[in-house]
C-alpha cells in the first residue's frame, strides 16, 4: 500500500506489481472511485464536484474519489491537488514514469479502501449520475456492474458513421477472438464499471492500453454481471484521446489475453444462452435455406441458365438475407423491432445484418468452393455444408451485435 506524502498531500505511487490487494486497513470505505486523467484541467474540477455532490447524497461518508493522473502538461494533477482541501473525500496520485489508462486504474485500486472499486472517465463523458444505479445493482449481489451503451437506456449522442464502424468492428474481433469474454456483457469497450475488491483481489492484472475491463472479466473471478443503460456523452471541453494507436494495443491486448486464459470454458457455461430465440432464428434460417437452393438452382444449375457457380450463389445468398431480415424483424427479435419502429430504424437492422450476413456469405462462398473442388463434387450437399458454417458465424454475431440501435436525442 502507498502512504501519504505530507510534503504536497499526493498519494505516492505504488510500485509493485499490478495486482489489487486484499483489504486490510480498518477505516475501510464502501466505494473507490478512480478517474484516471491525462489533460483534463477544464474538466477536472467540474466532475469531482458533481461526483461528490451525488456521493454526499447516496452514501456520505462511504467513498473516497482518487485521481491518478499520468503527469499531464496542463497541470491536471495540481488543480486536483488544489481541490483536496474543499473535497476530504479526494486523494491524488501524479505519476511521472508510468503511462496507460489501464495501469493508472489499476495503480488506483492498489492504494483504494473501498470494498466496490469503481472506474469513470475525467472528460464527463461519462454520465456521473449513472452511478447511482450501478451502485443499486452492486447491493442486489452482483459482482460486476458494467454501463452500457447497448442496453436499454443506452446509446451514443453523436457519432460518425466512421467512429460507430469502428468500435462495432472492435467489438466484432473481440468476439471472435475471446468470445467467452467479450460475449459476456453487451459492452466490452466500456470504460465505466464498478467490481467487488474480493472479485480482483490477488489477481496479477496484465493491461495492454486502456481496456481494462477485459483484464477485469477475464481474469478475475466475476460470476455474477449486471448492466446498466448509459448515454455516452460528446465532449464539451478538452480533446479526445482516441488515436489509431489505441486500436492496436486493444487487437494486442485481445491476443495476449487469449494465449493467457485458460478458463474460458468457466465463462462460457455462466453466459446463458437465449434458447427461445435460437430457435426462431434456426426455423427462419431453415426458410432462407430453401431460398438460397431454389434460387442457386433457377441460376445457376445446366438445365436453367446455367451462370456461373460463385455468381449465382452470391445473389442466391443476397435474396435469402432480405427473406431471413424480414422474418427476423417481425418475429425471432420482434421484442426489440416493437420499440424502434421508424422506418430509419428499420433501415439501420437491416444494414446492420446486411453487413454481418455478407461476412458470413463471403465465408459461405469460400467453403462451397473449397468442399465443391477439392472435397466433394456435389454442389448441393457442398452448399448445405457451407449454409451450416455461415448460420453458425451470422447467430452469434447477430445476437450480440444487430437489433441494437444506439442513435439517441
Amino acid at each position: 500500500m502507498s502512504k501519504i506524502d505530507n510534503h504536497n498531500s499526493l498519494l505516492s505511487v505504488p510500485t509493485e506489481s499490478l495486482a489489487i490487494p486484499q483489504l486490510t486497513c480498518k477505516n475501510s470505505l464502501l466505494l473507490s472511485l478512480v478517474i484516471p486523467t491525462y489533460k483534463e484541467r477544464e474538466n477536472i474540477q467540474n466532475i469531482i464536484k458533481i461526483l461528490t455532490q451525488l456521493l454526499d447524497e447516496s452514501i456520505p461518508g462511504e467513498y473516497e474519489l482518487i485521481v491518478v493522473d499520468d503527469d499531464s502538461p496542463d497541470g491536471t494533477w495540481k488543480i486536483a491537488q488544489s481541490l483536496m482541501p474543499q473535497y476530504p473525500q479526494l486523494q491524488v496520485i501524479r505519476r511521472q514514469w508510468e503511462r496507460g489508462l489501464s495501469s493508472a486504474v489499476i495503480r488506483g485500486w492498489q492504494v483504494a479502501r473501498g470494498d466496490i472499486l469503481g472506474v469513470i472517465d475525467g472528460d464527463l463523458q461519462h454520465p456521473p449520475h449513472i452511478m447511482l444505479q450501478m451502485l443499486g445493482a452492486m447491493e442486489k449481489d452482483a459482482d460486476l456492474v458494467v454501463a452500457s451503451r447497448h442496453v436499454d437506456g443506452g446509446g451514443v449522442s453523436s457519432w460518425s458513421f466512421m467512429r460507430r464502424f469502428l468500435s462495432r468492428g472492435a467489438q466484432l474481433l473481440g468476439l471472435m477472438i475471446l468470445p467467452g469474454v467479450l460475449g459476456r456483457v453487451s459492452d466490452p469497450m466500456s470504460g465505466y464499471f464498478m467490481v467487488r475488491r474480493s472479485c480482483v483481489a490477488g489477481v496479477n492484472l496484465n493491461p495492454v492500453g486502456y481496456k481494462i475491463l477485459l483484464e477485469v472479466i477475464g481474469r478475475g473471478n466475476v460470476e455474477k454481471i449486471a448492466e446498466v443503460g448509459y448515454v455516452f456523452c460528446e465532449r464539451k471541453q478538452g480533446a479526445s484521446k482516441v488515436t489509431w494507436r489505441q486500436y492496436v494495443d486493444y487487437i494486442h491486448h485481445l491476443v495476449r489475453l487469449r494465449l493467457s486464459t485458460v478458463r474460458l470454458e468457466k465463462f462460457g457455461q455462466s453466459m446463458g444462452f437465449p434458447i427461445g430465440r435460437f430457435v426462431r432464428f434456426g426455423v427462419v434460417g431453415l426458410s432462407g435455406v430453401f431460398v438460397d437452393m431454389a434460387v442457386l438452382y433457377l441460376l445457376s444449375d445446366p438445365t436453367t441458365m446455367a451462370l456461373p457457380l460463385t455468381r449465382s450463389k452470391i445473389i442466391a445468398g443476397e435474396v435469402a438475407i432480405f427473406n431471413n431480415f424480414l422474418w427476423n424483424d417481425i418475429w425471432t427479435f420482434a421484442d426489440v423491432s416493437a420499440q424502434q419502429q421508424e422506418w430509419g430504424q428499420r433501415l439501420k437492422r437491416f444494414v446492420k445484418f446486411n453487413l454481418i450476413c455478407l461476412a458470413g456469405l463471403v465465408l459461405n462462398v469460400l467453403v462451397l468452393n473449397l468442399v465443391f473442388n477439392f472435397i466433394l463434387p456435389n454442389r448441393y450437399i457442398a452448399n448445405l455444408i457451407a449454409i451450416a458454417v455461415a448460420t453458425i458465424w451470422n447467430f452469434w454475431i447477430n445476437l450480440k451485435l444487430s437489433w441494437r440501435v444506439t442513435q439517441v436525442k
